[in-house]
């Protein structure tokens, strides 16, 4: 059995997915494009994008009343590789030890041409 998890202090999905899903003990977010909830934009430099993109996976998850401790396992999707450190340096802030585990990929293009797209997997336990 699954519960779809949905806020307004995110933004909302811009196609047919929701914005996570609960299966059981696990929180699944949908990928975290850097857009602002308040309006609607995006910002321009990397490490801003980073950080709007984990402030919306943030709010998602406290929704489902869990915290970013929870994040078990992350995956981000940058546009360009070069962006790398900038994007690790801003996310860095965001977890603490031990890390969640993470995969990150280039991908050929994000939706509204962003510079990154996150996503994460959260346990409810603590």
């Amino acid at each position: 059995m699954s519960d779809v998890i949905n806020t307004s202090a995110a933004p909302a999905a811009i196609g047919p997915y929701s914005q996570a899903m609960k299966v059981g003990n696990f929180i699944f977010t949908s990928g975290q494009l850097p857009l602002s909830p308040s309006t609607g934009e995006m910002p321009q430099s990397i490490q801003e994008q980073t950080k709007q993109s984990l402030l919306n996976v943030k709010t998602i998850l406290e929704s489902a009343g869990v915290s970013m401790k929870q994040v078990v396992k992350t995956t981000v999707f940058l546009s360009d590789l070069a962006n790398f450190a900038p994007m690790n340096e801003v996310y860095s802030s965001f977890f603490e030890e031990p890390f969640p585990a993470r995969s990150c990929f280039e991908v050929a293009r994000l939706p509204k041409d962003a510079l990154v797209e996150i996503e994460v997997v959260a346990t409810s336990e603590t």
